[in-house]
């Protein structure tokens, strides 16, 4: 997202917030949510870091023969490079050069891979933590609730978090 963008969506909310609070005569009550921490903090959220985490040692364990073969190679070639012709200095070149795209390839595989598990495992979390956020603002009468990694959003006072209300409230749904 642009800055420019950023910034019109801040311009955005903050002109919501004043025309919401022209309306009304209550008084404005704005609430701050960490959905990452709290994501993290559940214990769903806990167990998909787990499995993210194997799934990435899983990977770079798929990828570090490649990268071993590729130090070899390359330790071969250094230590060769006067013993060797021309034409078989060259050749272990090539085959340096087709290891390290090989390599390059696998792990630009394996990490679209990653992003894909990812957003398996978390968007039902998300889905859930954000029907909590909507449920304790109603509840609590918020007038707003944002995230804090909401564009335009560069300090709030500890007090308006909430992160922890919803972690809560989700973890005891969960039981």
């Amino acid at each position: 997202m642009t800055r420019e963008r950023k910034l019109l969506l801040a311009g955005g909310l903050a002109l919501l917030l004043a025309w919401t609070t022209g309306a009304q005569d209550e008084p404005i009550k704005v609430g701050i949510v960490d959905l990452s921490q709290a994501i993290n903090a559940t214990e769903e959220g806990k167990a998909a870091r787990e499995e993210l985490n194997r799934k990435q040692r899983d990977a770079q364990q798929q990828v570090q023969p490649l990268v071993d073969q590729h130090k070899t190679l390359e330790e071969e070639i250094k230590n060769k490079r006067y013993v060797l012709s021309d034409e078989a200095l060259f050749a272990k070149q090539a085959d340096l050069l087709e290891l390290r795209n090989k390599i390059e390839s696998k792990l630009k595989e394996l990490e679209g891979q990653l992003k894909i598990d990812k957003g398996r495992l978390e968007a039902p979390l998300m889905t859930k933590l954000q029907e909590i956020v909507q449920e304790i603002g109603k509840e609590q009468g918020f007038t707003i609730i944002m995230d804090r990694s909401t564009p335009g959003l560069v300090y709030t006072r500890e007090a308006l978090d909430i992160t922890d209300s919803v972690t809560a409230r989700f973890n005891k749904k969960k039981s």
